[in-house]
C-alpha cells in the first residue's frame, strides 16, 4: 500500500508539487488591468475632499413623524346581530282557489308525497294595511292521526311590494306553532337571515307569522306597527280588504 502511494506521488506534476515552479497567474487581475497613476489618485483625493465637506449626517438626527392608517371599512359599523321583530297575518279569504291538494300518494288518507302549493294574502300586523301575498308549496311528510293534523316541509315567499320579498323553509305543522329558517331575501331584505315564528289560528285560514331578522337594515315604519291579539275573530280592515291606496303599501303584490 505504501508503495503503490509513492508511485502515485511520482506522477504528478512538478508544477503542483513546487508551486514556485508554476507562472504565477492572477484571476483577480486582468492582463490589461492599467495600473494606478497619480492623476487616477487625484481625482479621487478631490472627490473625497468635496464629500469631507458636507456636515455631519446621521439618520438619527432626522425628524421621523408616526402616522396610522386606518381602513376605511373600521369606520363603518353594521350590527348583523340586530334583531328585528316584524309580524304580519297571512288571511285565507277564499278567493285565490288555495290550497290546492294533490293527492300523488292516490292512498285515501294523507300520506307522505302529497303536495299542497298555496297562494294567501298578507296584512300587517294591526290588520290595516294590505302588503301583498305569500306563495308556495308544502310537501306532505307524516299524517299525525293522533292530533289531527299532518306535517309539511314547506317552502315558500312572503311578498312586500316595492319592499322586496322573504323567503323561508322548513316544519309546517298544522296543529302546533313552528318556527322556519329564513332563506333570504329581495330589495330590503337582501342578506336577511333569521328565522320566523309560525302561529296557526285558524288552519287554514288564518295564520300569524312573527319574524326575527338580522343583517339588514332597520325595516321601515310603515311595517313596524302594534300587532292585533292573534284570536279566531281577527279580520282585516275593510279599507284593507278594499285594497284603497291609504290602506296598501306602494306596490303590493297581489
Amino acid at each position: 500500500m505504501v508503495a503503490y502511494s509513492s508511485h502515485a506521488l511520482k506522477n504528478i506534476p512538478s508544477s503542483l508539487v513546487n508551486p514556485n515552479s508554476a507562472k504565477t497567474t492572477s484571476f483577480l487581475t486582468p492582463s490589461n488591468a492599467k495600473p494606478f497613476t497619480t492623476s487616477s489618485n487625484h481625482s479621487l483625493t478631490k472627490n473625497l475632499n468635496l464629500n469631507s465637506t458636507l456636515p455631519n449626517f446621521s439618520f438619527s438626527s432626522l425628524s421621523v413623524k408616526s402616522f396610522t392608517c386606518k381602513s376605511q371599512a373600521q369606520s363603518i359599523t353594521i350590527d348583523s346581530e340586530k334583531v328585528q321583530e316584524l309580524s304580519v297575518y297571512e288571511i285565507n279569504e277564499r278567493d285565490r282557489g288555495s290550497p290546492v291538494y294533490l293527492r300523488l300518494s292516490y292512498k285515501s288518507v294523507n300520506s307522505i308525497g302529497d303536495l299542497v302549493p298555496f297562494s294567501n294574502k298578507l296584512y300587517t300586523g294591526d290588520l290595516q294595511k294590505r302588503i301583498g301575498i305569500t306563495s308556495g308549496i308544502c310537501i306532505l311528510i307524516q299524517n299525525k292521526a293522533e292530533k289531527k293534523g299532518d306535517r309539511y316541509e314547506a317552502i315558500f315567499s312572503f311578498y312586500f311590494g316595492d319592499y322586496g320579498h322573504i323567503a323561508v323553509q322548513g316544519p309546517y305543522l298544522t296543529y302546533e306553532d313552528t318556527y322556519l329558517a329564513v332563506t333570504g331575501g329581495s330589495g330590503i331584505f337582501e342578506g336577511v337571515k333569521g328565522q320566523v315564528k309560525l302561529h296557526q289560528i285558524v288552519y287554514p285560514f288564518k295564520i300569524l307569522y312573527t319574524f326575527f331578522l338580522k343583517g339588514i337594515k332597520d325595516l321601515p315604519q310603515e311595517l313596524l306597527v302594534k300587532t292585533v291579539e292573534p284570536l279566531p275573530s281577527v279580520e282585516p280592515s275593510p279599507h284593507a280588504k278594499a285594497l284603497e291606496p291609504h290602506a296598501t303599501i306602494a306596490g303590493f303584490t297581489d
